[in-house]
């Protein structure tokens, strides 16, 4: 029994190490090789009271300022139901008696009303006799044949309702209506751009560096936004916000996911859509109260300042200071982790680590990477035709959901009640959705709530106009069901891109995909004449999504690939008649995701360790009963292999399996931000 189990391991390892010695040009012998950070977390707790603190405590919270500072913009330049020109010559009148005299009536929906662009242009001062004011109160009517003019005095607005917006500061109406529309571009210019910086200090300073830049930025931004005084201010600090949305909700995602076992990434990341979602709940509310802008802006940023205090709590993130090769720092938090947890740290890791560390102090050692680019996502045709499709489907969802995000306070009869039930719908959709993609997969859940959200909005153009509160039933069942995409399409895309190039193709994806948030406010500027028409577009562009999403390959039960070479072979037999059918589980199942060739805890000596044991055990309760053929499709007979190198009798290798609904990941497992709001 027991040399049956040994031979499997060494053809396990032999698979596996030809694919590693192939990537390296010169292969290098180490006494110290590194361990995967997967495989130790089970010793030292997966998701213990150290992770539940930072989780629940620092990561899940610090996702909150996203949403309350992308869709306060929204209450911000709220926009009153009534108003008129301003002519001061009759301020010493009442409003009716002012409207009366000053302002012209014209037909709107089988109604007249006083015009809201236009006044009588007529001298007021030469019309009225001070000295006989009543008499004009009583005798005065106004003439049909006076002249028209455009309002060139200000305007007077209804405030019993919206009593102060930027809209009522800098008189954003009639022909300056759509700067409000414009603002909100603004905002969405600064995501993509922002993604990319805070990518890069992400990557290279650091998670916890970053976050706390990301969070000073939009505090910055927010603050100028409360100062400002004339409409180009206010649009060039939504910009400097705009650039911290979505990373300083991306941040702290990544940091959870980085600090937790495998087996609970996917709870990590409902938890945190569950988080964003319960924010824009409480904004909700928050806009109820406060119905200042300037106070609103306070209230909604202010608050945030508190979090700086995480400084003296938040970890750096483990895994990316053992891919720096800072080995000391990471050290002491998974010692620390492990000491939260009520586990006792591995001796043989601490001393290995701390070996390695001497070394490095000694001499400093260059991995060698593959070169890979963009070019490399349409070089071949499978790879190239998935890379679209991809980010068709990307550019679909992220439009129409934050397009129906933004249309929610248009309808309904109160816009604050219609705004909390976006969110709230969204919040079942993330359980039903986390269920669905375990089961069906991602494919079809994926396509079918694009499609029948996409169904849910076009048929509200059959609907009259005064059906109001169907309207926004129907409105609700697209959001919820949008929101149960997008939360899919982010773990699929990342599970179709090959390990390789995972983090350009997402990051191509998702930055074409954010280009769509610069047009979708203008689309929703069409409300104003038609309220039914966005619904509509953006109803025929989720449809249009769902069905691309169709054509791609399923991923559920699926060795994914590794390299664009791999990528490339990775669903090539898929037909266009494969559209319509349901896939199929594999005769023996491979895990749901990818695997990758991991230098272990190792060392020229030939005792196994306790702890070596122990995290092959931990690997192998995390495989499927079933053996499965874990050869990649280059090492499949017939690829041209010049011979098998020789190993070490005694070098243990180990197979990590990667989470479903990871991030996307690099070659040592570290995760890099991406746009994903």
């Amino acid at each position: 029994m027991t040399e049956t189990v040994d031979s499997s391991d060494n053809d396990e390892y032999d698979e596996l190490s030809d694919l590693r010695q192939r990537q390296k040009p010169e292969p290098q012998v180490s006494v110290d090789e590194a361990f995967d950070l997967d495989d130790l977390l089970p010793t030292i707790g997966e998701f213990g009271k150290y992770q539940k603190l930072l989780v629940f405590g620092i990561c899940l919270p610090a996702c909150i300022p996203c949403g309350f500072c992308a869709f306060n913009q929204l209450f911000m330049a709220d926009t009153p139901d009534d108003y008129w020109c301003r002519v001061p010559e009759l301020l010493d009148f009442d409003v009716e008696q002012r409207k009366y005299l000053s302002i012209p009536k014209e037909q709107e929906n089988d109604d007249f009303v006083y015009s809201k662009c236009f006044t009588y242009g007529v001298n007021w001062t030469e019309l009225l006799d001070p000295d006989n004011m009543d008499h004009y109160l009583t005798t005065l009517e106004p003439n049909t044949s006076w002249p028209l003019i455009k309002c060139n005095q200000g305007w007077e607005y209804n405030t019993s309702t919206v009593w102060s917006s930027i809209v009522i500061d800098f008189d954003l109406v009639c022909d300056q209506d759509i700067y409000p529309t414009i603002g909100l571009a603004a905002l969405n210019t600064g995501g993509p751009v922002g993604v990319y910086l805070f990518g890069l200090l992400n990557d290279r300073a650091g998670r916890r560096l970053s976050y706390f830049t990301c969070l000073a930025t939009l505090l910055a931004g927010s603050l100028m936004t409360s100062l400002s005084r004339d409409f180009w201010t206010w649009a060039g600090s939504r910009v400097i916000v705009g650039l911290t949305i979505p990373a300083v909700y991306q941040i702290p995602f990544i940091i959870s996911l980085e600090l937790v076992g495998e087996n609970y990434r996917s709870f990590v990341t409902v938890m945190t859509c569950t988080f964003y979602t319960s924010g824009i709940m409480l904004l909700s509310v928050v806009t109820y109260l406060e119905r200042d802008w300037v106070r609103l802006s306070y209230y909604t940023s202010l608050p945030f300042y508190a979090y700086f205090l995480y400084m003296f709590f938040m970890p750096e993130s483990p895994r990316w200071l053992l891919m720096r090769g800072r080995l000391e720092e990471a050290l002491k938090i998974l010692e620390n982790m492990a000491r939260v947890n009520g586990r006792q740290f591995p001796e043989v890791v601490h001393s290995k680590l701390e070996a390695q560390i001497i070394r490095d102090k000694l001499k400093k050692t260059k991995k060698k990477m593959a070169n890979v680019g963009l070019m490399d996502l349409c070089r071949t045709p499978n790879m190239r035709l998935k890379t679209i499709l991809i980010t068709l489907s990307w550019f679909a969802n992220e439009t129409v959901y934050l397009g129906l995000s933004y249309y929610g306070p248009s309808l309904g009869t109160n816009q604050y009640v219609s705004f909390f039930l976006s969110a709230v719908v969204e919040l079942p959709s993330y359980l039903c959705c986390w269920y669905f993609m375990d089961t069906w997969g991602r494919r079809w859940p994926l396509s079918l709530s694009m499609i029948l959200g996409g169904v849910a909005c076009v048929i509200t153009v059959m609907l009259p106009d005064d059906a109001v509160d169907e309207t926004l039933v129907l409105y609700l069942i697209s959001k919820a069901l949008l929101s149960a995409s997008f939360l899919i399409i982010y773990p699929f895309a990342g599970e179709l891109y090959p390990t390789q190039v995972r983090g350009i193709g997402i990051g191509a994806s998702s930055y074409i995909g954010g280009l769509g948030l610069i047009v979708i406010p203008f689309v929703t500027y069409l409300g104003k004449e038609n309220l039914k028409l966005p619904l509509v577009i953006m109803g025929f562009v989720s449809m249009l999504g769902g069905m691309t999403g169709l054509r791609l390959p399923e991923t559920l039960h699926h060795r994914l690939p590794q390299t664009v070479e791999e990528g490339e072979e990775f669903g090539k037999d898929w037909q266009l008649k494969d559209c319509c059918s349901c896939s199929k589980k594999p005769d023996v199942l491979s895990p749901p995701t990818s695997y990758e060739n991991l230098d272990v805890l190792a060392g020229s000596s030939n005792n196994a360790s306790e702890v070596e044991l122990e995290l092959r055990d931990n690997r192998r309760l995390r495989q499927q009963t079933s053996r499965t053929d874990e050869r990649t499709p280059l090492d499949m007979p017939g690829a041209s292999v010049s011979g098998r190198p020789s190993h070490r009798p005694s070098m243990k290798r180990l197979v990590r399996q990667m989470s479903i609904m990871d991030t996307q990941r690099m070659h040592d497992g570290t995760m890099q931000l991406t746009h994903w709001i």
